[in-house]
């Protein structure tokens, strides 16, 4: 494979046990200011019932996200509705990541267990990988610039995108991470959930110096950002598209994506 080929990466984002999508940079911890949280979308349909969708149109590497508590039943089922094929992320360690493989997830997705202390825990790190092996571990290096610097580096942030790391998402941190893990995926908090183009210049970075597969996901908000981010990221980069999809409530019709995937991966 000289030339990669970029994928479509579905999701399924849970809140609360229920399917949502949500303005990423809305989400809160404490009591008082849960009400302010941004939903874009929300359904009764299962969580499952998305799984059996992807399973039918063959996309490998989507990912279920669990967005706080009173979500393991839901994620279950969506993993247990199609085995090995789906990720899954949101407070997973070392202690319960061999139960979520165990219960069908290809690969899980770690941020804030392996961020902690505004560092890479690098003891952390490797004992997670003993765990689940480096080929189904995905970091997760959500990010966003701090306030004060609009053109400055990416900061990996962590606890629902709320807490800024010290690590940079820069040449010689994706060189350094790429060592323990299969994937990376790429939030970029600004624009996720808010349909306001993609963070050009962060799937640039992550085209030129990924040296693992890496899927972007943020901002998205016509189906023409796919061949952008084909461009953007050489191939290299898949995408993955939320509230944006007519299936989430936004105007891009998923048949659209799943024909645009299926052309480029034929």
């Amino acid at each position: 494979h000289l030339f990669a080929t970029m994928k479509f990466r579905p999701c399924i984002d849970l809140h609360s046990g229920q399917v949502k999508q949500i303005v990423g940079s809305t989400l809160k911890d404490t009591p008082a200011e849960k009400d302010d949280l941004a939903t874009n979308f929300e359904t009764d349909r299962p969580a499952a019932s998305f799984s059996e969708m992807y399973q039918d149109d063959k996309l490998t590497g989507g990912h279920v996200i669990m967005l706080g508590p009173g979500n393991n039943e839901a994620a279950k089922s969506a993993l247990a509705a199609y085995p090995g094929g789906l990720q899954v992320g949101g407070g997973i360690k070392t202690e319960n990541a061999k139960e979520w493989l165990d219960a069908g997830a290809s690969h899980v997705i770690v941020t804030s267990f392996v961020f902690h202390n505004g560092q890479i825990d690098m003891e952390r790190l490797k004992q997670l990988v003993e765990v689940t092996g480096k080929d189904r571990l995905v970091l997760d290096l959500s990010c966003r610039r701090k306030p004060n610097d609009p053109t400055g580096p990416y900061f990996v942030v962590t606890d629902r995108w709320q807490t800024y790391t010290d690590v940079k998402v820069d040449e010689s941190t994706l060189n350094l991470l790429s060592q323990y893990c299969d994937e990376f995926l790429v939030h970029g908090v600004e624009n996720e959930g808010k349909r306001c183009g993609i963070l050009e210049d962060l799937v640039v970075l992550l085209g030129d110096f990924s040296p693992i597969a890496a899927t972007y996901a943020g901002g998205v908000k016509d189906v023409s950002d796919l061949d952008r981010v084909k461009e953007l990221g050489k191939g290299k980069v898949d995408l993955t598209i939320g509230s944006a999809l007519d299936c989430f409530g936004g105007n891009i019709p998923y048949d659209d994506v799943i024909a645009w995937h299926k052309k480029e991966n034929e």
